[in-house]
């Protein structure tokens, strides 16, 4: 039996407070850090229960921990990525609006595993209300001396600020949130170096998801072979899923990763709103590949969904039913990239603008079958041919709403469609 442990507590305003937490065992984790156990031990935890990020690459985290240099004198840095700006993505959310202090102490267990005495909690600026709670718990955990000097007299300092984007989806890419974390332009950074080498400030950084480090406490508490039993060996643990669009009971479900697609929408989310037939879904965020009503008995995993040509990505699914028209919906999404890119690859700049155009002309009827084509080449010319991914994330719909649903856009073109 699955046993809710993420939102097990989501009650608020009552859960967000430090003393409920505490009550439900809020904590305990950290002090068992900082107490009884040194970097090296809780990387080695993480890393034995193959944790991985659940902001979107799935990276196992305590590999990446295990990434920063310990030879350097240079301080580290922990940052928490809570620019969720991902459309049909609010998981992070909910995390950050009912449990703060889950998020911050699995930051902390982060920070101290990868020596840094300071971190960041970089967060949407569109989120005013979640910032404004996470800076309410941050201050009652230097209340409860959870953070400061000399914590629990073990010699170790953790200072954590919440620091406010301002509302750029590249600023979650992780280089792109430092470059914005330093006062600067959200321009994602060419890699190498990586920032676990050289990140915020030229020094070691480590950017993790807030579901992510959210997990890190359960883990530590409960041990790695625990969380390894939850799910899939591959990439175990419970996961938070979104889902939205034409669906009865759109949410957040906290549910084993891996559960069934089908299973999600039809037993978890009610079925298709107004009993109308599936049409399409699109499993990991509005950035992956979309799959069509045929393709939902597939498990909600990394290896399994990359299997059928889509991602995890976030999570976020959005279900679409009969009547949606795909042509519409990927205009509705290409339109968000183009005005997302930050500009710096042409690749990504020229071709995202010329993608919305070409979808704007097929669908006021003017386009011709050469354009369809036409739109396919541009979203093959902008795919890994970037910096950062979001050239991917514009590209990879165009190209997977084309294939599984060219037939919509060839009646534009023949004015089939009213």
């Amino acid at each position: 039996m699955f046993e809710k442990v993420l939102t097990k507590h989501v009650d608020p305003p009552k859960s967000r407070k430090i003393d409920q937490y505490e009550k439900q065992g809020g904590y305990q984790a950290w002090q068992k850090v900082v107490k009884e156990m040194d970097p090296e031990k809780v990387i080695e935890i993480v890393k034995a229960s193959n944790l991985r990020g659940r902001g979107g690459a799935g990276f196992p985290a305590g590999m990446k921990w295990g990434f920063v240099p310990k030879n350097t004198e240079k301080p580290h840095y922990l940052l928490v990525n809570a620019d969720e700006s991902e459309p049909g993505t609010f998981k992070d959310r909910l995390l950050m609006d009912a449990v703060p202090h889950m998020v911050i102490e699995g930051a902390m267990i982060g920070a101290f595993a990868i020596r840094s005495d300071i971190s960041y909690i970089y967060i949407r600026g569109e989120f005013v209300k979640e910032a404004r709670i996470l800076e309410e718990a941050l201050q009652e955990a230097y209340q409860k001396g959870y953070l400061g000097k000399n914590i629990f007299g073990s010699g170790y300092n953790l200072d954590m600020y919440v620091h406010r984007g301002a509302g750029a989806y590249i600023c979650g890419e992780e280089t792109g949130l430092i470059e914005s974390l330093e006062g600067k332009r959200g321009w994602p950074r060419i890699k190498p170096p990586f920032p676990a080498i050289e990140g915020a400030f030229q020094c070691p950084t480590i950017v993790n998801n807030v579901e992510t480090l959210a997990c890190v406490p359960h883990i530590i508490e409960r041990g790695p072979d625990w969380f390894k039993a939850i799910g899939p060996e591959s990439g175990p643990g419970p996961k938070l899923y979104c889902l939205s669009g034409h669906v009865k009971k759109p949410g957040v479900y906290e549910l084993p990763m891996g559960v069934s697609l089908r299973k999600l929408i039809y037993e978890y989310g009610g079925g298709i709103l107004n009993d109308k037939k599936l049409k399409a879904v699109i499993p990991g965020g509005s950035s992956v590949p979309v799959l069509t009503a045929d393709e939902i008995d597939v498990n909600m995993d990394f290896d399994s969904l990359a299997k059928v040509g889509s991602m995890l990505g976030s999570a976020g699914v959005i279900v679409m039913d009969e009547d949606t028209d795909m042509v519409d919906a990927i205009l509705n999404l290409a339109r968000f990239y183009r005005h997302e890119s930050c500009g710096q690859c042409t690749p990504c700049r020229e071709g995202t603008t010329w993608a919305e155009k070409l979808i704007r002309k097929i669908k006021s009827g003017e386009g011709t079958m050469k354009d369809i084509d036409l739109l396919g080449e541009t979203a093959n010319h902008i795919n890994f041919r970037t910096i950062c991914p979001l050239g991917d994330a514009a590209a990879m719909p165009i190209q997977s709403f084309l294939k599984k649903f060219r037939h919509e856009f060839e009646a534009y073109v023949k004015k089939e469609v009213a």
